[in-house]
């Protein structure tokens, strides 16, 4: 069975379309994960419960209560001096109900003596998807970005 938009599909109907609302809400909801970095009580209710996440280092983290924990966990061992900003680039629409997301991820290691390491930036990669209570991250993948 051949989707819609591959090259396959004999359908003459091209991608489906995002409403300005649904992007603005996609928009929102990666702007307060963002903002939520450091907020253990807020950035896992951003995802979905069978969420899929890879980090920069490459750890592989399925479901929100993994998530939650070893999130948590990073808070506690003074990761949360770690911040991030993160930059939408483009959002795509997979579905009716879900949109890939391309954005550049900056990391600012504000730990003490990490002024020794410049900023780490990363292509983050997400799917969104439409729920009962809104959009959610069903999946955040971050590739490391080589500096030259």
């Amino acid at each position: 069975m051949s989707s819609i938009n591959s090259p396959e599909s004999t359908s003459t109907q091209g991608p489906p379309l995002l409403s300005v609302e649904d992007e603005r809400a996609i928009r929102d909801l990666v702007a307060l994960a963002d903002r939520s970095q450091t907020d253990a009580a807020v950035l896992p209710g951003l995802h979905t419960d069978t969420t899929a996440i890879v980090n920069l280092y490459g750890r592989r983290l399925l479901g929100r209560d993994t998530f939650e924990a070893a999130m948590s966990a990073a808070l506690d061992s003074g990761l949360g001096d770690v911040r991030t900003s993160v930059e939408v680039l483009d959002i795509r629409p997979l579905t009716a109900d879900a949109a890939l997301v391309s954005c550049i991820k900056t990391v600012h290691d504000q730990r003490p003596g990490a002024e020794l390491i410049p900023p780490t930036t990363g292509a983050l990669t997400y799917v969104t998807v439409r729920t009962s209570t809104g959009w959610k991250i069903g999946l955040a993948q971050t590739t490391p970005i080589a500096s030259d």
